[in-house]
């Protein structure tokens, strides 16, 4: 389970069509014969279990922004540990595999915590910071644009097939404390994840279905107890929004065709595992199509006869495109034998690396335990609760109610803390953990789960105790700084203290975002609405500008104050006839507007305003109106602003 093991679904050529992709299919199915004959004349690696880890992160520039800056940080670190993910502003790390028993967690968390070290000189060297979270909550739509995807064949390749195979843009729903509703055209939306996955290779590949069921059954309690992605494009979601979001992101059906049974790319399963890995491998190609392909070098069944352990590489590329929470794994030692593997893909990156081996130590304790102390897990929970627990999970972290063994009904947190805790226990000192690394992971865990402490409860403790003060960019701006800046410390999540407005320093930079300071609960109106309406907004809501927009929500005018109020007073001065009608907004709106974007610079922004001698700047995205900026949004901070040497630049005109 080298780094190459966990890459090696990375490397494609292409789209498949025509001939080539009968060639891809042939050799899929012919390394689906070859693991049939590795299953069943015993040819895999036993009695050796291994551990592994996938650690992804977000790179932020100084005023805590998705930075594009992976390619750079890539060749200053020039090291096979690192490489590249689908947004260029995500890297990932890959740890060396090592050996369960003993020190093996405290190896992985030494090794993640020195590359990690590695990416951060190697980020301030260009002027940028990593962070780790599962949803980093400065992120926005516009960071999402294909201009920020890496030009990397995998993933062009690999998004123009979905978009082909989707045939639409991509619909996003998602609802929680607020609500999302959005659109996009790319799979670039699959960039605003990062996980942390977590490898398991299989000292006894003959209970290989037995183990992936129980891994099934534990994704709930696991990720209850570690959820860390609360907040999407400003709103407040589920527990862990990576999994409603992957699915979403990945989900290539036609959508006139969802009442046809069939499953997303991304998905829990459909049913329990049986039979042998083989049947898994083969459920993979029966029901999701190739999408891309890769030069084949070799036959898996003549390397079989010739004595070699065959690559598969057909295989492990059609396997590395479909996403689900628990991946089975092909691959080759070191020592040259096949192996298989579990990956478990459903834990979010961060709060801390401490953190996510705490995690791993949870699910690997119980795998071990519940693997060794029930035989089929099968006959005492069903598959559809089993199922429906995760996503319960995912909305309500450790304040979800599972359906556990035998139909009963608990609290996350209760299961954890009086079950699952000490099962993992035993289950670590059954593997042969180091009683002292056993201790200390899991009492990270359970100070967590004791006081609900999550990542993403100190998320949204963070908010709500920076509610009201501050707008909504600025405030998610102070949660990544201050989430940056506990990084940098040795304290777990359970010991941070909630972010503060004042951590949100990027103000000296000089490189602010509107984003960060625009008002997004605006009000509008239409064109054909009455100049009264207006009037009444503005005094009701105490607004000095409202944006009109057409039908569609695209931005055709703004209506001032000033103009209303003169409006009005010619009004007093004439005698109106009675039942005269009323004027309409598309009169006396201002049709010829200077705009931003959510992405313009803040001095861009003043700057514009002081050429132009205006109040209010629309910020505009894709035609549509999204937010405001007034001078009211720059009180407190256009001094630091202009004082800063950050030379000007040019903004949108609209």
């Amino acid at each position: 389970m080298s780094g190459h093991e966990t890459k090696g679904h990375k490397h494609i050529d292409g789209e498949l069509e025509g001939v080539s992709r009968r060639r891809f299919m042939r050799a899929l199915l012919t390394d689906l014969r070859a693991l049939e004959r590795m299953v069943e004349g015993d040819m895999f690696e036993r009695g050796v279990e291994r551990i592994g880890a996938e650690q992804e992160l977000f790179i932020v520039d100084r005023a805590y922004h998705p930075a594009p800056g992976a390619l750079k940080i890539l060749e200053r670190l020039d090291d096979p540990h690192y490489t590249t993910e689908l947004g260029l502003f995500n890297l990932e790390i890959n740890a060396d595999p090592q050996p369960f028993a003993g020190s093996g967690l405290r190896d992985m968390e030494a090794q993640l915590t020195a590359l990690y070290a590695k990416v951060r000189s190697a980020a301030a060297d260009v002027e940028m910071t990593p962070v780790l979270a599962g949803i980093l909550p400065t992120i926005g739509k516009t960071d999402l644009g294909l201009d920020n995807m890496v030009p990397n064949p995998r993933y062009l390749t690999l998004s123009r097939a979905m978009n082909n195979a989707r045939g639409e843009a991509f619909d996003f729903s998602i609802r929680g404390l607020d609500e999302l509703v959005v659109k996009h055209d790319s799979v670039m939306v699959e960039a605003c994840n990062a996980s942390f996955q977590v490898h398991l290779q299989l000292a006894d590949p003959d209970r290989f279905a037995q183990a992936y069921n129980l891994a099934q059954l534990l994704l709930a309690p696991v990720l209850a107890a570690s959820t860390n992605s609360p907040v999407l494009f400003g709103r407040r979601l589920w527990a862990e929004t990576r999994i409603a979001l992957f699915e979403q992101a990945c989900d290539i059906r036609t959508p006139g065709l969802h009442l046809r049974e069939s499953a997303g790319r991304v998905s829990f399963g459909r049913e329990w595992l049986r039979g042998s890995v083989v049947d898994l491998y083969k459920e993979n190609v029966a029901r999701f199509r190739a999408l891309v392909g890769t030069e084949l070098e070799e036959d898996g069944n003549v390397a079989l006869d010739a004595g070699r352990v065959p690559d598969m590489k057909a295989l492990r590329l059609h396997n590395g495109t479909i996403y689900r929470w628990n991946r089975a794994c092909y691959g080759i030692s070191e020592n040259g034998k096949a192996h298989l593997r579990i990956e478990l893909r459903v834990l979010p990156s961060g709060p801390t690396i401490a953190d996510e081996v705490a995690s791993s130590a949870l699910w690997l304790g119980l795998m071990s335990e519940l693997g060794a102390t029930i035989d089929d897990i099968t006959t005492r929970v069903d598959f559809d609760h089993a199922r429906a627990n995760l996503y319960a999970a995912a909305r309500d972290g450790l304040g979800a109610r599972l359906m556990w063994l035998d139909g009963e009904e608990v609290l996350a947190q209760t299961l954890l803390l009086d079950r699952l805790l000490p099962l993992a226990k035993a289950g670590l000192d059954r593997a042969g953990v180091d009683p002292a690394d056993s201790e200390r992971y899991l009492g990270i865990l359970e100070r967590r789960i004791r006081s609900m402490h999550t990542g993403s409860r100190w998320t949204l403790d963070s908010l709500a105790g920076m509610k009201d003060r501050g707008t909504q960019g600025a405030r998610l701006t102070a949660l990544t700084a201050a989430m940056i800046a506990r990084q940098k410390t040795d304290a777990v999540v359970a010991d941070w203290e909630p972010a503060r407005l004042d951590e949100n320093d990027s103000a000296r930079t000089g490189y602010h975002k509107v984003s960060q300071y625009m008002t997004t609960d605006i009000f509008t109106v239409r064109p054909d609405d009455p100049v009264e309406l207006v009037a009444d907004l503005m005094s009701w809501e105490r607004i000095r500008y409202v944006p009109v927009e057409d039908d569609k929500g695209r931005l055709v005018g703004l209506v001032t104050q000033r103009v209303v109020l003169r409006h009005l007073a010619d009004l007093a001065k004439q005698s109106r006839e009675a039942g005269a009608e009323s004027v309409p907004v598309a009169d006396i709106m201002r049709r010829d507007l200077i705009t931003v974007t959510p992405d313009t610079r803040t001095l861009d922004a003043t700057a514009l305003m002081q050429k132009h001698r205006i109040g209010c700047l629309p910020v505009v995205q894709d035609g549509h109106i999204v937010a405001v900026l007034t001078e009211e949004d720059f009180v407190g901070l256009a001094s630091k602003v202009l004082a800063g040497d950050e030379p000007g630049g040019a903004a949108a005109r609209g």
